[in-house]
């Protein structure tokens, strides 16, 4: 693993790499302004004498070689992005000429930045909490209005906010304890079980809410996991097609055509639809058919949302009937009646008793139907998407993980509670969860952990 070294001065190109109208090499770190000193004139005045927070003109220098007439920002510590002493050299935006400024920058002293460490300094440097940097990430990297509103919405501190909040509360409590079993003359803990087990109860409802609502987050933000599912050759792949633009999957008409799982994603409003071709459901001796049957139910079983497919043009038997409904039970799915351009010979009436959906009629040839579908994924998943202009931080990934473990602590709390267990055992588990809660923001999260969340993050930022 790579070693950080927070005490010198660092410089990336910190915007992209193709040619735009503005480029920008960042430098942050003690030596910053005396690295400006030496790489940039400003009408006879050294970058040193700038004051704090002001943009200048000038020119970019290598020895006697004018590189570029630059816009120059200075930020002084501890007023920056980083916390530190900050010069920012925005020239032209060429490729080329980006890499001759940095490479001058890091001549006159500065080092090569690693991924992610001006924000990593923001953080060591107080200006954020861990979870503020992962928003800076989340931000960079969003696909829609609530990617972005909801990192803006944690970047801002509101996540944080509402953790801070819950740590103070079961603080609180700790010390408490702590304090009667110092003092147990002057402190009692007559009747603060039954109080204990109301704020806990508390306490854990409001990580419920965060964890359901990350649930939710992860429909948007990695997208909904869909399979298109059903017996062979009843049109699978020509919905996919349909529903991508693309002639993505081989279609025929001989049954078994798919054996793989293919997968491509697809906008529906604000949702990401991460759809999966599949091989049809039936019985096979054939050897790799059978692995691709497989691969689908294990895809369908971890699914968000199940396309099932029956062809409208055969008439449907028992079997693939009882076969739609034991996969659309229990489920978010669809039923999808394919081929109304043909002739019918399904029997809608038994599609509908035995699987208990209403079949959606669609045609995969001409599109009828598509829009339909759109509207119902956009319903079955309307409880998950907030009102208008109602954006809020969501846990990421690592902090589900926490929330989940404070609430196992706090869960072992209430069943100590409710054995009658002395009132000093409590703080075990509250300090367990106190803990947990802590690593969200930063506070007692390990150096490892920094460096980890960090290394992912681009270069320059």
């Amino acid at each position: 693993m790579k070693q950080y070294r927070d005490d010198d001065t660092i410089a990336a190109i910190s915007s992209g790499m193709t040619e735009a109208g503005i480029g920008i090499v960042r430098v942050s770190g003690p030596e910053a302004l005396k690295i400006a000193e030496k790489t940039v004139r400003i009408g006879g005045k050294p970058a040193s004498d700038l004051q704090a927070n002001t943009v200048h003109v000038g020119l970019l220098m290598q020895g006697d070689t004018v590189l570029d007439q630059a816009v120059v920002l200075t930020m002084r510590a501890p007023k920056s992005y980083t916390g530190e002493d900050v010069v920012e050299l925005q020239c032209h935006g060429g490729p080329y000429l980006l890499r001759r400024v940095l490479q001058t920058v890091l001549d006159a002293g500065a080092r090569l930045a690693m991924p992610g460490e001006f924000t990593r300094r923001a953080f060591l440097n107080g200006r954020m909490d861990l979870s503020q940097a992962e928003a800076v990430m989340d931000l960079i990297g969003s696909h829609s209005e609530y990617e972005r509103a909801s990192a803006m919405d944690q970047l801002s501190g509101s996540f944080s906010s509402r953790i801070n909040d819950l740590r103070s509360r079961i603080l609180y409590e700790t010390a408490f304890l702590e304090a009667a079993v110092d003092d147990p003359e002057h402190i009692s803990t007559e009747g603060y079980a039954e109080r204990l087990a109301a704020v806990v109860k508390e306490i854990r409802a409001q990580i419920a809410d965060m964890i359901q609502a990350a649930e939710n987050a992860r429909v948007f933000k990695a997208g909904i996991r869909t399979v298109i599912l059903g017996s062979p050759n009843v049109g699978k792949s020509s919905i996919l097609n349909l529903l991508l633009g693309s002639e993505r999957a081989i279609v025929t008409e001989i049954p078994g055509t798919t054996r793989d799982v293919l997968e491509e994603a697809v906008r529906v409003g604000d949702l990401t639809l991460l759809l999966a071709d599949t091989a049809g459901i039936r019985r096979s001796e054939d050897t790799v058919e059978r692995i691709g049957i497989e691969l689908a139910e294990k895809k369908a079983e971890a699914a968000d949302l199940i396309l099932y497919v029956i062809d409208a043009a055969q008439p449907a038997s028992q079997q693939e009937l009882m076969q739609a409904a034991k996969w659309v039970k229990n489920k978010k799915a669809i039923l999808l009646l394919n081929k109304t351009d043909l002739p019918q010979a399904a029997d809608v009436g038994a599609i509908r008793e035995i699987t208990g959906l209403e079949p959606l009629s669609f045609s995969a040839r001409t599109g009828e139907g598509r829009k339909e579908l759109y509207d119902k994924i956009l319903t079955i998943f309307s409880d998950m998407l907030p009102a208008s202009g109602e954006y809020e931080a969501a846990a990421n990934l690592r902090h589900l993980e926490e929330l989940r473990t404070a609430d196992k602590s706090l869960a072992l709390v209430e069943e100590a509670i409710a054995a009658g267990m002395p009132e000093d055992l409590f703080t075990i588990d509250l300090m367990d969860a106190y803990t947990a809660l802590s690593r969200i923001v930063g506070d007692a999260a390990s150096e490892a952990l920094v460096d980890e969340i960090f290394s992912k993050f681009c270069m320059g930022k």
